[in-house]
């Protein structure tokens, strides 16, 4: 049973990357980055969940059929 499946070994750039293979790598992790600072900046903007409303009741017991 042959394994079709890609090894890092027989992948040729596997040491270095290079052309668009490169590009989209930065693109991905710049794109992360970027998505990862603007949640951090709605987070510090609009700030914690103050605002939530307080439960004062508890459920005891979960009904069974």
């Amino acid at each position: 049973m042959k394994n079709n499946e890609p090894t890092l070994e027989s992948i040729e750039d596997y040491d270095t990357l290079k052309g668009s293979k490169k590009r989209v790598v930065w693109t991905v992790i710049l794109s992360g980055l970027i998505i990862g600072a603007l949640f951090v900046a709605a987070k510090m903007y609009y700030g914690d969940s103050r605002d939530s409303l307080p439960v004062g009741e508890s459920i005891g017991k979960v009904p069974l059929k």
